[in-house]
């Protein structure tokens, strides 16, 4: 048995850069995007090919397996192993050059795939493959899988545009693999030369055969490409550590026909007859995996290709594509030359591989047989018996892909949590490889094999040509050092699935998580791997992931933190539980920002799961000072009010003593100043303002108010009651009194001696509890919200939040919080913003015309929870143009408040708003309806943000 601390120590003393055997990082690196599951010896991110060759000697002197990863995106289970994990993200990341004239590049194996189309670029040019995962996906990740992507029909596969590699074999020796037999090991061209007839005979040709190794490439006739055989060895025959790839000439212009068909075996047979017209992408999809949503953006039909085509100006691109329509037998069809519309259409495309992994009703579905590739001319007659296989073992999946090149994935809805589900799994996954096989296809068409597909490569290739496949890993790797139990001697397909250590009884948990029938281990589970969470700049109005684009570490992305609470779940590598620092420490630059819920694809909510997490962790012991400090905001806030000290305690804090002893006691981080408390709150100002003349006709609205608005901006309550009476609306605010016995009459009033019984109350949605964690305090606070709000629940009043981040608790942390209390759906579906509500409930009403540009940022709850399009109507409406940015302010509440937190509350704002602030033209308005936004700019950039509201009323003041 290895010597794990010899062998940590022995890396260490060789190894220049990181040799990480903690907990926390073997918990990252257990699990890809695949269905399996090993926990290796620890993680090393070298700093260069010395470091590979020394971590190559260390463990070969162990005994111990190395595994190559990169993104950590494979979906066949290849980039997990028992060994040491070589992590090429954090250091050999870089594009070493790039040559313009010879359209090549030099890139390290930890270079995302979009860092490398972003410096081509201005060069006109590009890398032709381009996965879905291009965001996060590297390029060593990419040569090892041999991986596509949608442009494939052009371009090829990454092995067509690799020229020339360097690697490290597993006994240390440097080769530089390329054509003519360049960096071949010893003995390789022997062992072709005795196999020239197999070779020739034994691969089916078709574009998109990735399943094996290609040893054909080292035919004679084929140049003997040593480089291109290595290609889709999944890190089972050498260490890559540099790459010459070829660059192509990117089109000046595109144009996108989505065409549309009744079913997608029309659009699957189609597909084949639009190849001769030049395509860039022949992609396919059927309605079963469009979000209603996205599904008003295509084309009426069932099923659609999203046919690309190129061209020097925007109308020989758009040409092209309409020549391409009029061959199309199609139902509908629409064209696209605009690049922000041709950007969200695929955008639906590419996030299938995350929504296919739940079905319509919610049903979770897995990998497995995610990319299998036929002949194109077969693909219609494949599609028809997959989808016959399916029915005959009761299995449902929703194909899409690559249509053009033959290939097909799929989510399929396995139970891979039980023995007969896991059976049934084994038992479809060899008749399907037979029926792939029968069509002249490959297992794998652009994933690889990995441990879902390799032990299935004899029905492919036979066993003779699987014992070549053997002799080559000898020849590379003859003391199976690299990641063994991949393509050959493979594991068995049902061993090792990340499921099975997970508890088999739901987990006592405080959120209801209806969208996962209540079970904290199925919203642990949402997490499959794209990693989506991991791209490092955002476009548009996204936020996921704020914490990992200031940090670069995984452990504070999405994907990072779901790992660690599987691990905390399975209790094998997390051995405490919710007590666990691991997965505390992970959670704790999580902003709580909920970008993640509508921007990964499978909907992970990282924000209710670190509340959910701090509940359980901090039970029956002290928390942290910030927990009390700014958790319990409410009542601190509501103590100055009724004690009527706004004034003393602003002079405190502005005595800089007083105020550094004060954030040192209250967890606040030393380099935030305290926020102004107003001298005279909101609803103070409500009570004592003229009543309005007349009683008007329009609807009764009930104004929420928030603490933030309550006690820190009462002037976006008044400027909202200003804007709100102008549009013909009649404003109430909540009642503050709980009166007994049931209502009577109108369900607004009581008998008079309820009065005598009622309990003053203020309602609050309870945020600052919750993103704490503190969510027995936060029920309890809710339900006394409710207990106040049952006048106007009886009624149809809507209930306006100003603040989105309260808006955001009420409509969904609420009810998925008092799951067992039926009002507070009620009162999450009467929620409306400011926006909303105008546009409901004053549709007739016009805003002042303001005729000038916005800037900022759409607050990160809004972006995740609400939505925006009311208030971008609202917005164009009034004359004010342009987009707000996308990303997180990075104060987040409590967040960026807490010590430790500052720089990366920073960081957070510099991604997007601070950048958007400096560059906006002098007469832009901005805009923030986030009290944390608008004091993030303050504090960081001395600017004032201002709430729609405040602009509208404004306006109107000056009209």
């Amino acid at each position: 048995m290895t010597d794990l601390r010899e062998l940590r120590a022995g890396l260490r003393a060789a190894v220049r850069g990181d040799v990480d055997f903690g907990t926390t990082a073997r918990a990252l690196t257990t699990m890809d995007a695949s269905n399996y599951r090993r926990v290796p010896l620890g993680v090393v991110a070298p700093r260069d090919a010395d470091d590979v060759a020394a971590v190559l000697s260390v463990c070969r002197s162990y005994g111990v397996p190395v595994v190559p990863r990169g993104g950590g995106t494979s979906i066949a289970g290849q980039a997990t192993g028992t060994g040491v994990v070589l992590d090429f993200t954090r250091h050999m990341n870089r594009l070493l050059s790039l040559d313009p004239e010879a359209r090549t590049a030099v890139v390290q194996p930890g270079l995302v795939l979009d860092r490398l189309q972003e410096a081509a670029a201005p060069h006109g040019l590009r890398f032709g493959p381009d996965p879905a995962t291009h965001s996060r996906c590297t390029l060593g990740g990419m040569i090892g899988n041999n991986s596509c992507g949608s442009h494939s029909v052009a371009w090829g596969t990454t092995a067509d545009s690799v020229r020339e590699l360097s690697v490290l074999t597993p006994r240390g020796e440097r080769l530089r693999p390329g054509r003519g037999w360049a960096g071949a090991p010893a003995g390789l061209r022997d062992l072709v030369d005795g196999e020239l007839a197999r070779l020739r005979t034994g691969f089916p040709e078709l574009p998109r055969r990735i399943s094996g190794y290609a040893v054909d490439a080292l035919l004679p006739e084929k140049g003997a490409d040593v480089a291109r055989s290595f290609c889709g060895s999944e890190g089972t025959l050498g260490v890559l550590t540099e790459a010459v790839v070829d660059l192509v000439r990117a089109p000046r212009a595109r144009a996108l026909a989505v065409l549309a068909y009744a079913e997608e075996g029309g659009a699957a047979e189609a597909a084949v007859g639009l190849l001769p017209y030049g395509p860039l992408t022949v992609e396919g999809m059927a309605a079963d995996l469009v979000p209603s949503a996205a599904a008003a953006d295509l084309p009426r039909g069932g099923a659609w290709l999203f046919v690309e085509t190129g061209g020097d100006t925007a109308g020989e691109a758009r040409a092209r594509a309409e020549t391409v329509v009029r061959a199309a037998d199609v139902v509908d069809w629409l064209v696209v030359t605009d690049p922000a519309r041709q950007r969200a259409l695929w955008r639906i495309r590419e996030d299938a591989s995350g929504t296919a992994t739940r079905m319509p009703d919610g049903t979770e579905a897995w990998p497995g047989w995610e990319d299998c590739a036929v002949p194109p001319a077969r693909l219609g007659a494949y599609l028809r018996d997959f989808r016959g296989l399916l029915a005959d073992h009761g299995l449902r999946g929703t194909p899409y892909g690559h249509f053009g090149d033959g290939c097909i994935h799929v989510r399929i809805d396995f139970d891979l949590l039980t023995g007969p589900g896991i059976a049934r799994f084994r038992r479809f996954s060899e008749e399907l490889a037979d029926v792939v096989v029968a069509h002249g296809g490959s297992l794998s068409g652009e994933h690889g094999d990995g441990q879902a597909r390799a032990e299935l490569l004899p029905r492919m290739y036979g066993a003779e040509t699987v014992a070549l496949f053997e002799r080559v890993k000898g020849l590379w790797d003859p003391d199976d050092l690299l990641n063994p139990g991949m393509l050959v001697r493979p594991a068995p397909l049902d061993a090792n699935l990340r499921f099975s250590v997970l508890p088999r009884e739901p987990v006592d948990v405080a959120f209801g998580y209806p969208a996962d029938g209540g079970d904290f281990s199925a919203a642990v589970r949402r997490c499959v791997g794209v990693a989506k969470c991991r791209t490092t700049s955002v476009s548009g109005p996204a936020v996921m992931c704020p914490s990992y684009r200031a940090t670069g570490e995984e452990q504070h992305s999405t994907r990072g933190r779901a790992r660690l609470l599987h691990e905390m779940l399975a209790g094998e590598l997390v051995t405490d539980g919710w007590r666990s620092t691991e997965v505390r420490d992970a959670l704790d630059l999580c902003l709580s920002c909920k970008g993640c819920r509508s921007d990964c694809p499978v909907g992970v909510d990282m924000a209710t799961y670190k509340a959910e997490f701090l509940h359980h962790h901090y039970a029956g012991r002290r928390r942290p000072a910030a927990h009390y400090a700014m958790g319990w905001l409410p009542v601190w806030l509501g103590w100055v009010a009724r004690t009527r000290s706004a004034a003393v305690v602003n002079g405190l804090a502005s005595v800089g003593p007083l105020a550094r002893a004060a954030k040192r006691l209250g967890g606040i981080a030393g380099e935030r100043e305290i926020p102004w408390v107003a001298g005279e709150t909101f609803t103070r100002w409500w009570r004592g303002r003229p009543v309005p003349s007349g009683d008007g006709d329009g609807a009764v609205v009930v104004l929420w108010p928030d603490t933030f608005t309550e006690h820190l901006s009462p002037s976006v309550g008044r400027a909202a009651v200003r804007v709100l009476e102008a549009a013909g609306l009649r404003v109430a605010l909540p009642p503050t009194l709980r009166l007994a016995g049931r209502p009577v009459g109108d369900a607004r009033s009581r008998s008079p001696l309820s009065l005598l019984t009622a309990r003053r109350g203020r309602v609050c949605c309870g945020l600052t509890y919750i993103s704490t964690g503190q969510l027995d305090r936060a029920r309890a606070v809710l339900r006394r919200t409710l207990d106040l709000l049952e006048p106007v629940l009886a009624t149809d009043a809507p209930v306006v939040v100003l603040e989105p981040s309260c808006a955001a608790a009420l409509r969904t942390d609420a009810p998925e919080l008092l799951h067992d209390d039926p009002r507070a759906a009620r009162l999450a579906s009467r929620v409306r913003t400011f926006a909303e509500t105008l546009e409901r409930y004053a549709p007739d009403w016009t805003p002042p015309s303001l005729n000038r540009p916005v800037v900022g940022q759409t607050h990160c709850h809004q972006h995740a929870v609400l939505g925006d399009a009311a208030d971008r109507a609202l917005r164009a409406a009034a004359g004010l143009t342009g987009d707000l940015s996308g990303g997180c302010c990075g104060l987040a509440g409590n967040f960026g408040f807490e010590e430790g937190h500052y720089e990366v509350s920073a960081a957070c704002a510099e991604d997007q708003l601070l950048p958007s602030v400096r560059e906006a033209p002098e007469e832009a308005v901005l805009l923030a309806d986030g009290f944390s936004c608008r004091t993030q700019l303050e504090q960081l950039a001395g600017a004032r943000g201002r709430h729609l509201a405040e602009v509208l009323a404004t306006a109107l003041e000056n009209e």
